[in-house]
């Protein structure tokens, strides 16, 4: 055992051992579609080209409010299907007017966070390890337990 570990304990917690998964909820924060299972390290951005999230939104004549992980995936600047914040750096401050789109967005996207709260609460998903398609069917079927609790 190395000397930089020995007196920390190992905590297991890494992004290779998680599982990555998109979800899509309603205005009110109820969830409606989970993606595929992903290993933990893939990116939002490269998990939502993959599922052809974009297309499919555009073609339903649908749009998304979402996190800044998800800036640059729609190009389109006069129809942007999916929304997302402004970033601010050391070189780039935000202006007054960027700062109130951000807290609009964030007031805005506050349901849809809760939305995936409840299936958090199973609790068993911090601990699977499985191949990703059992854990796509597992995280599925909790999706389902789910709604039904939440609409008791």
């Amino acid at each position: 055992m190395d000397q930089h570990f020995r007196n920390r304990p190992y905590s297991g917690k890494h992004r290779r051992h998680g599982l990555h998964f998109l979800d899509l909820t309603d205005e009110r924060g109820r969830l409606i579609w989970i993606s595929a299972a992903r290993p933990g390290r893939t990116h939002d951005n490269t998990a939502a080209r993959h599922d052809h999230i974009l297309a499919h939104l555009r073609a339903a004549g649908l749009g998304a409010l979402a996190d800044l992980s998800f800036r640059g995936l729609d190009h389109d600047v006069r129809d942007p299907v999916i929304v997302t914040g402004f970033h601010a750096s050391r070189a780039h401050k935000l202006t007054p007017g960027q700062k109130t789109a951000n807290r609009v967005l964030a007031v805005a996207r506050a349901p849809v966070e809760h939305g995936f709260a409840p299936l958090k609460n199973w609790r068993t998903l911090t601990k699977l390890r499985t191949d990703l398609v059992r854990a796509t069917h597992f995280l599925r079927a909790l999706l389902i337990l789910t709604n039904l609790e939440v609409n008791r």
